[in-house]
């Protein structure tokens, strides 16, 4: 029977090495990034608000005239 913390210690000492490898984003990247981040939320907020409006009245609109 194979011993499975063998292979979770294996897991995590090859994790590590490849974590070891990567490249991290300075401060300054870091937070230029979460900026972009935060502004495409905001937009595609407001375009998703807008377009649930506009087709909440459209429908209200057809369903006016059928009922």
């Amino acid at each position: 029977m194979k011993n499975p913390f063998r292979s979770v210690r294996i897991f995590a000492g090859e994790m590590v090495a490849e974590l070891k490898k990567a490249t991290w984003p300075t401060r300054t990247e870091l937070r230029d990034s979460t900026l972009v981040v935060i502004v495409a939320v905001i937009i595609l907020g407001v375009f998703t608000s807008i377009a649930d409006f506009s087709i909440v009245n459209v429908v209200t609109l057809f369903t006016s005239w059928v009922g």
